[in-house]
């Protein structure tokens, strides 16, 4: 987050430069069960990023001293893969991945029914494929689905998107020059069903008006979102199933026809 106020990131017009308003979400596609080896797992893109998330589990958590005798913990892996972003990143866990890890397990463990898997362990991998700002809540986004495909009760399915000031005006979903030149950063995840927020970070500066309008544009975001969630599980649903479309049949040419 610059702040680099003299970079000019919308014209005159509202017009942001990739083409979009500033109410409007990035092209989002979202599958679910994309992996036959993962108990759950969803595949995300969300504009430019690329974001695939495995459930495993519930299974017997190890080392047993982590156990719970009273529920399942939550465990959560962020990682970046190098060639994800232009300047390869170095590989393995850093700070920013662990802190991004702990906050999605937080939020994962508040809505899953964790009471019903006594001493077991739900592991949750995330690996971003591609980055292009707003991966924490694709990530988010991908291992909700996950999760729901695995099968795993849950309050709700939890939708996330980030919020930003980009040159004195709030806009939705920031696109990599927008979070990297941006004045504001503020990533939220809700339940929607209740309404209850389960994550909000702010890097930069809003007044209380500026917030509260972002707060209004990121729920409304997050019930569209959420939307494309549930439509990605019943076109799983109805493919396990068998319940999919037949492709209509060519018509039959009529051996008998003269030629």
């Amino acid at each position: 987050m610059g702040g680099n106020s003299d970079m000019k990131l919308i014209d005159e017009n509202g017009i942001r430069i990739d083409g979009r308003k500033v109410d409007e979400l990035r092209p989002i596609k979202i599958e679910a069960g994309v992996l036959k080896s993962a108990d759950g797992s969803a595949y995300v893109e969300i504009g430019k990023n690329k974001v695939l998330a495995a459930v495993y589990g519930p299974r017997e958590c190890h080392p047993r001293h982590m156990q719970n005798p009273a529920k399942a913990i939550v465990q959560c892996k962020y990682n970046m893969i190098s060639f994800s972003v232009s300047d390869r990143k170095r590989p393995g866990p850093d700070r920013r991945s662990v802190e991004i890890s702990k906050l999605i397990s937080e939020a994962m463990e508040y809505v899953v029914f964790t009471e019903n898997y006594p001493r077991t362990s739900i592991d949750v991998y995330i690996e971003v494929l591609q980055a292009n700002a707003g991966t924490r809540c694709a990530g988010l986004t991908a291992a909700a689905v996950a999760l729901a495909d695995a099968g795993i009760p849950m309050k709700d399915i939890v939708p996330a998107v980030a919020v930003g000031k980009v040159n004195d005006q709030v806009v939705l979903d920031l696109n990599k020059e927008e979070d990297n030149y941006g004045q504001a950063d503020l990533p939220i995840a809700m339940i929607p069903r209740t309404g209850e927020v389960l994550l909000m970070q702010m890097d930069g500066h809003l007044t209380q008006a500026e917030f509260d309008k972002a707060l209004e544009m990121g729920v409304k975001a997050c019930h569209e979102i959420y939307e494309l969630q549930k439509d990605a599980l019943r076109r799983r649903y109805a493919i396990v199933n068998g319940e999919t479309e037949e492709e209509p049949k060519e018509p039959a040419e009529d051996v008998n026809e003269e030629a």
